[in-house]
């Protein structure tokens, strides 16, 4: 039940983002989406570290690898993946533009979005895994903390989706549907990584440290960028709460 509830949260993130549909006439509030977006990126960046890559390299020292090869070619293949992937949302989005009917455009911006949502849920379902398994140095804790972590991210994207199909002429109700279902591929993904558990076992200092480097990228990509949009303080404020609190439980539970 407590796996089952992990693996949802990222899912549930993205559920209340699509909510501001209801609450909401155009945008979330600046400071406070700056502050979530900080306090997501520092989360991220110590999950990566505390509960992805160190756990990572003593996995390998279990299994008689080199310690530092395992994560080294999980977290370049990470990074490049995400790269490979932002590149076809990319396009993707600016086929978008060039299209004139908005709601085409929105209905783009929704596969984009849910595309890049994979392997975040793949990252979570890695780190359930992983404490499935009994790997050292990964916490239910942990694993909680890193899914919270996407789920904060996860928030604003709900609303992207929401957002524009309201103003586009849907109803509340379905622009809701649709910023929700542009998340339920993260459970789906986690829940399949989880049933493979016994299969990944043998490879998984090379998942934990993929993992890392998605989650790396997204940050550094992504949400350090727009937490920094207006070069104002907040951003950075949430960041060091995310990654203080992310620390604390990983080295207090763990």
């Amino acid at each position: 039940m407590k796996i089952l509830i992990g693996i949802l949260i990222p899912f549930i993130g993205t559920s209340l983002g699509a909510s501001l549909v209801y609450l909401m006439k155009n945008k979330i509030n600046n400071t406070i989406e700056k502050i979530l977006l900080g306090f997501a990126s520092g989360v991220m960046v110590a999950a990566s570290v505390w509960s992805l890559l160190i756990p990572a390299i003593e996995r390998s020292e279990e299994l008689g690898i080199l310690p530092w090869l395992p994560p080294s070619l999980g977290l370049v293949l990470g990074i490049l993946s995400l790269i490979f992937i932002d590149r076809l949302t990319l396009k993707m989005n600016k086929d978008a533009k060039s299209l004139n009917d908005k709601m085409k455009k929105t209905r783009m911006l929704f596969l984009a979005v849910t595309i890049h949502n994979i392997p975040e849920g793949m990252a979570v379902g890695v780190i359930f895994a992983a404490y499935l398994a009994g790997a050292p140095g990964i916490t239910l804790a942990s694993a909680f903390a890193l899914a919270i972590g996407i789920a904060i991210q996860n928030f604003p994207e709900g609303a992207i989706i929401s957002m524009p199909l309201k103003n586009a002429g849907f109803s509340k109700n379905k622009a809701f549907f649709w910023g929700v279902i542009s998340g339920i591929v993260e459970p789906i993904a986690s829940g399949i990584t989880i049933a493979l558990t016994s299969l990944i076992v043998p490879i998984l200092p090379y998942l934990l440290a993929y993992a890392a480097g998605a989650m790396i990228y997204v940050v550094v990509h992504e949400l350090i960028p727009d937490a920094q949009k207006e070069n104002n303080n907040f951003g950075p404020i949430g960041v060091a709460l995310g990654f203080t609190i992310m620390m604390i439980l990983d080295v207090a539970l763990g």
